[in-house]
């Protein structure tokens, strides 16, 4: 049974024409992600050094929004992810910036220990991976697409709620259930970077064409930046139970 993630099916792979010439590599993969990284980490940056500023909020807002568009061109047309891909990093990386540096400023050194610990969660679960000790098993897959989806789910349904003056009772608070719930959300964002990893391995294997490379970057950076995200208001929550 093929992965559902839509971002990570192998059916993707099959649709891509094979490579006579210079094919994706595993190595070529991590390569892109770490420029990706650095794309992120930059805009990041300038974006933290503008809160505060009267354009601020101008920035986090433009980034969400190009960053979607981004991830929406990369989605549905991976040949452009050489151009799309680096766009969205850099995108994403306004919004991350200006939101941590707000959220830092309320509970100091929240944005580090988020960091730290996304970042501790990727190695970890990348040597656990390359020692065999985790796989992408066919049932594996399943479920932390079907966890993906139900997350999902619960967001965009939070998400319509919250234009009506309602909420989704629990989940956003700090007490045993909210804090339960982001929980399973972190591990989840978590898992999904094996399926990360696995998504290389294949399309290596398949000798997809060279922009695949930047498609599964893409991948894995949209899986780190949710990983981070759900890590900070994790945090929080706890913070705000201190």
């Amino acid at each position: 049974m093929p992965s559902k993630n839509p971002l990570l099916s192998s059916d993707i792979i099959g649709q891509a024409p094979v490579a006579y010439s210079a094919p994706m590599t595993v190595q070529g993969a991590v390569n892109k992600s770490g420029v990706l990284l650095a794309l992120v980490s930059i805009s990041a940056a300038f974006a933290w050094s503008r809160v505060g500023q009267p354009d601020s909020a101008l920035w986090m807002i433009g980034g969400v929004i190009l960053g979607f568009i981004a991830a929406m061109v990369t989605i549905f047309k991976k040949e452009w992810a050489p151009v799309s891909a680096p766009a969205y990093a850099v995108f994403e990386g306004l919004f991350l910036g200006g939101i941590s540096a707000q959220l830092n400023h309320a509970y100091p050194g929240i944005a580090l220990q988020a960091s730290m610990l996304t970042f501790g969660t990727l190695f970890g679960l990348l040597g656990a991976y390359r020692l065999g000790w985790v796989r992408a098993t066919e049932q594996f897959k399943a479920v932390v697409c079907a966890g993906t989806l139900a997350i999902g789910l619960v967001y965009f349904v939070s998400m319509i709620a919250n234009l009506f003056g309602a909420q989704v009772p629990y989940i956003h608070g700090s007490g045993d259930v909210g804090i339960l719930f982001s929980a399973v959300v972190v591990v989840i964002a978590a898992m999904n970077l094996v399926l990360d990893f696995d998504f290389m391995e294949q399309g290596a294997a398949a000798q997809a064409p060279k922009y695949m490379e930047w498609y599964a970057a893409f991948g894995l950076m949209v899986s780190l930046i949710w990983l981070y995200m759900e890590i900070l208001k994790l945090l929080v929550k706890l913070a705000r139970r201190r």
